[in-house]
């Protein structure tokens, strides 16, 4: 009888211990996203009520002034097992416009809900080194993304509106240890839904972290982003983007970073100039963010953004080149258990042309806004 009470009580927990294993083992589901709102001020006083100038770039999607406005909602859902894990990123609003304007035409010719498609992709682990990532993921350029909560600003900078937002193809990271990996990969073009040609574009990544706090990413995409010529050959024009980003975490509370970029372009695409014309633009972005209290932070950022030579859409009135230095100061206050972000922001462009009309009709060259947004992540 002893015996058999043994045997039952040792199958017991042999099976509640497979049962737990099996359990640690089931494939994850999450689900997470936000929503954000903010009214804004900009001290031209526009009749346009518009934060946009003459090009209609000068401000990524913090477009509305002297209105509150709708920002983007957000729902993420992430799928994960041992091995893999699969990404469904969904995004709604106005905003969801302006980050995947590639997707707004469908293959019948009218709006698509791709539209909302933010991220769409699935990584393989086939190794504790190597993954692979297939699908439409953001763009590795930057400092900055697309997502409200992560960034200390909420307006964002002209390196992040002028680069690309997300590409479509696949791509391999390596970790060589936690302090150095590698990433290379093959996509369609820059923020298309379809490719525009037959040849595709070539990204890459290295990060190392030299020191504890220290994370340095070098970041690059070589594409051909010319349509075809009348022959049915792709043209000959080409797209460049090198870009440094890194930041150091110098004390528990203070955080600083740095953004440098620098593109050239040759090709009759993106309004870039005749075929064999070569332009550049580049710019400079510095960050600094200090955490006075476990509920508020204030943070800065400094840029110097060149598009002289006319090579992307931010341009003067006539249609030249031109540039900008930006100054933006954020403070950020957190509630709601962290879920509420609140966010009171000034910002200052200042362009060597008259890129904006105030509200008596005058050219300015510069613009000042102050907001007040409202971020609520889950």
């Amino acid at each position: 009888m002893k015996k058999s009470i043994l045997t039952a009580f040792f199958a017991a927990l042999a099976f509640c211990g497979f049962s737990q294993e099996k359990e640690a083992e089931a494939p994850k589901f999450s689900f997470s996203g936000y929503i954000d709102s903010y009214y804004m001020l900009n001290f031209n006083n526009p009749s346009s009520r518009s934060n946009l100038g003459s090009s209609g770039y000068e401000r990524a999607f913090d477009q509305k002034s002297n209105q509150f406005s709708l920002g983007l909602v957000q729902t993420k859902f992430g799928y994960a097992t041992k091995n893999a894990d699969v990404v469904v990123d969904l995004t709604f609003g106005p905003n969801a416009d302006l980050g995947q304007y590639g997707n707004l035409v469908g293959p019948l010719g009218k709006g698509s809900t791709s539209l909302a498609i933010k991220q769409a992709y699935f990584n393989w682990k086939a190794s504790d080194k190597l993954t692979f990532t297939m699908g439409q993921f953001g763009t590795h350029i930057g400092y900055e993304v697309i997502d409200a909560p992560v960034n200390y600003n909420y307006s964002l900078s002209n390196l992040f509106n002028n680069g690309p937002f997300y590409h479509i193809g696949a791509k391999a990271n390596y970790s060589f240890s936690d302090k150095f990996s590698a990433m290379v990969g093959l996509v369609n073009n820059v923020d298309n839904l379809n490719d525009n040609n037959a040849s595709k574009g070539f990204i890459y990544q290295v990060f190392t972290s030299p020191a504890a706090g220290w994370n340095v990413y070098v970041n690059g995409i070589s594409s051909n982003e010319s349509a075809p010529l009348a022959s049915g050959k792709d043209d000959t024009g080409s797209y460049n983007l090198l870009d440094l980003t890194t930041s150091y975490q110098i004390t528990p509370k203070y955080l600083v970073g740095l953004n440098a970029a620098y593109g050239s372009q040759t090709g009759d695409f993106q309004g870039g100039g005749s075929v064999g014309d070569s332009k550049t633009w580049g710019g400079v972005a510095l960050y600094s963010n200090y955490a006075f209290t476990d509920n508020f932070s204030l943070g800065g950022r400094y840029e110097v953004f060149d598009n002289t030579s006319g090579a992307r859409a931010l341009r003067a009135a006539d249609g030249s080149g031109t540039d900008v230095n930006s100054f933006t100061l954020t403070g950020t206050f957190t509630a709601a258990d962290g879920h509420l972000l609140i966010k009171p922001e000034l910002r200052t462009d200042s362009y060597k042309t008259e890129q904006f009309v105030d509200g008596d009709g005058k050219g300015q060259s510069s613009q000042t806004t102050l907001a007040m947004h409202f971020i609520y992540k889950f």
